[in-house]
């Protein structure tokens, strides 16, 4: 099934959509009942569009798992104990590091070129978390000595910073949203600068709400271009169903891999589309969710960038089979996920 990974042509992608419905509709029940509820007859599928988009909410309360597949391995959101989370089983735990390795690679560079560290506290202090999965998986492949995470030890991260950037070493700094803001608050507080490094990347994965002053994404953004002296402040899209995650290199735009999708829906018509540039929620296709569901309906609002916007804020400097796009927030009334993302 690693041939999503070999998709060069939207037309392979199509292909691959429709395979993949059909393989899912015979194989896990959940979505097969959720297609028949909804009267379609699976044999009619001919384009992607057509194809049904189950609600994320569905983890919360459903396996969605082959029926052929056996697993003890499943990643878990992120809330409040009162919350009921949602659950992704992985029965192919190759094919989610592969789509990890493949898709930084395609945006970042190779894990084995720089040191990773990790400021997530909310996802140290949970289990079943995807998103550690991810940067644990990175770091293995880095192999660096220096690799490791922080919980709330910000002295020894600011200590840390300075000696990889006084050794000119290449170094990633996965953050929670609020975690980083922290970090800086304290270097602010404790007058420590963070010396300027054209060899430090910051990624941060989201996760706002509730824990400081809201504001734009691109406010955000600012403030991390400037108190970490650095021009590449990057963003990780994913999230617990996902075995894909999507990459912003810049400016608040994402991109996903080549066998990853964004559509955006219709907020007043879940089975209609809007075109390029106008906001709606978001659908995902995610073939690497081979084994559960790869076509999920988020309660994320979003927009995909027009071809002349592509052409003027592309991220990567080249159009490529993949697409961009923009988060823009939350639905009204969903439920608060751990990995929020900032409005826009």
């Amino acid at each position: 099934m690693n041939d999503i990974f070999d998709i060069q042509t939207e037309a392979e992608f199509q292909k691959k959509c429709l395979e993949t419905f059909q393989y899912q509709y015979n194989n896990i029940e959940i979505y097969r009942k959720f297609v028949d509820f909804l009267n379609i007859d699976p044999d009619e599928i001919q384009d992607v569009e057509k194809i049904p988009f189950l609600p994320i909410e569905m983890f919360k309360n459903h396996t969605i798992l082959d029926q052929n597949k056996k697993t003890d391995l499943f990643f878990q959101s992120s809330g409040t104990t009162q919350m009921n989370l949602s659950k992704h089983w992985i029965s192919d735990e190759k094919l989610y590091q592969e789509s990890i390795e493949k898709s930084f690679e395609q945006f970042i560079g190779k894990a084995e070129d720089y040191i990773f560290l990790g400021l997530l506290p909310s996802y140290l202090e949970k289990q079943n978390s995807s998103l550690i999965y991810m940067v644990d998986f990175l770091m293995k492949k880095s192999g660096k000595p220096e690799n490791g995470y922080f919980l709330y030890n910000h002295e020894e991260l600011f200590e840390v910073l300075k000696e990889l950037s006084k050794q000119n070493k290449k170094v990633i700094l996965f953050g929670v949203a609020f975690a980083l803001l922290d970090f800086l608050d304290f270097a602010k507080t404790n007058h420590q600068i963070i010396e300027s490094s054209d060899q430090l990347i910051i990624i941060e994965t989201g996760g706002m709400k509730g824990r400081k002053q809201e504001m734009t994404k691109d406010e955000l953004l600012a403030i991390f271009h400037q108190g970490f002296g650095t021009d590449k402040i990057y963003s990780e899209y994913s999230m617990t169903e996902l075995l894909s995650q999507a990459y912003s290199l810049g400016q608040n735009i994402y991109e996903t891999p080549n066998w990853m999708r964004i559509l955006i829906r219709n907020t007043e018509d879940p089975f209609s589309y809007l075109e390029a540039g106008r906001n709606g929620a978001i659908n995902i296709i995610d073939l690497a969710n081979r084994h559960s569901c790869s076509f999920i309906a988020t309660q994320d609002l979003g927009r995909t960038l027009t071809d002349s916007e592509i052409l003027h804020f592309g991220t990567n400097g080249k159009k490529t089979n993949s697409n961009q796009f923009q988060v823009l927030g939350r639905i009204d009334h969903s439920d608060i996920r751990g990995c929020s993302l900032l409005v826009s």
